[in-house]
């Protein structure tokens, strides 16, 4: 039994999908068709940009979706998964590649998602901040005892949780995590609160474009940030990727559920991020990279 795990922001990297395009009739169309769609060039961004052309948000985002879509499609001409599951942006590559969405409707809402969180930041100003080597508990304490919006955003895997929320409340959060002992606690390079209340305004534009595209049954279960638990209801799934710009990643949890309920192989598409934090979880947990 395996799953296919899609990265979110942060797995791009210079050149990323070049050989693909140049290898692969396939891929090329999907990337011209992507071009197409968003109306700029990005897959020569993507191929020829510099690092930091590739950080800003509406550009990152529909890189990683359009690059992990190709791998998971040129992947399942030899296998398909039993299970997927996505780190925030990857929520969307993964149900892309179930067929919940179609591609064009995957990649425009993924480009919605971009803008909005991007004028989210514009208009609530934020940070987030990784904690490390503080049990899960005493951070969510930590952030219940900062006077100001923090909150966690993202369980990675044990030992590991990024803080979310406004400039000064996450320099407190910081600080009580040091003295509390954290291996590492540092302000993450980021321009915004994202997956905190602070994204409201994100989740509002962003849950009218979900309204208004088509969702088709899946056509394996997906495990969602939102509640950690195998989806297969359409509606179930609209509800809980609209929650999911202003609530945590649970992927702590959903790597424990994907374990329990019998999947044994953990297949990355698109980057070497989420296997790290499943060997973090269980070193004899099987992974691979594509």
């Amino acid at each position: 039994m395996k799953v296919f795990v899609f990265p979110g922001q942060g797995s791009q990297f210079e050149g990323m999908g070049a050989d693909l395009y140049a290898s692969n009739p396939k891929a090329k169309a999907l990337f011209d068709k992507a071009d197409e769609i968003l109306g700029f060039g990005l897959s020569q961004i993507m191929f020829k940009g510099s690092a930091e052309e590739l950080k800003r948000t509406d550009v990152t985002q529909p890189a990683i979706f359009v690059y992990s879509y190709i791998k998971s499609v040129l992947a399942e001409e030899e296998f398909a998964p039993d299970a997927v599951a996505g780190h925030s942006l990857g929520e969307f590559t993964a149900l892309t590649s179930i067929g919940v969405l179609s591609f064009e409707d995957g990649l425009r809402l993924v480009q919605k998602r971009a803008n909005a969180m991007q004028q989210a930041c514009v208009e609530t100003p934020g940070t987030m901040a990784a904690i490390l080597g503080l049990e899960d508990s005493q951070v969510e304490e930590i952030c219940a005892s900062v006077g100001a919006v923090v909150v966690p955003a993202n369980y990675n895997c044990p030992g590991q949780l990024v803080i979310s929320g406004s400039v000064d409340g996450i320099d407190s959060a910081v600080e009580k995590a040091k003295k509390a002992g954290a291996r590492r606690a540092l302000v993450l390079p980021v321009g915004g609160a994202f997956h905190s209340p602070l994204m409201s305004s994100a989740q509002t534009e962003l849950s009218n474009a979900i309204q208004n595209t088509s969702f088709q049954q899946p056509r394996c279960p997906i495990y969602q940030n939102v509640t950690a638990s195998a989806i297969n209801d359409v509606e179930q799934i609209k509800v809980n990727l609209e929650k999911q710009l202003t609530s945590p990643v649970r992927w702590t949890q959903s790597m424990m559920q994907m374990k329990e309920d019998g999947l044994t192989k953990y297949v990355e598409v698109g980057a070497r991020v989420l296997t790290g934090m499943f060997k973090k979880l269980d070193r004899a947990i099987e992974t691979e990279q594509l």
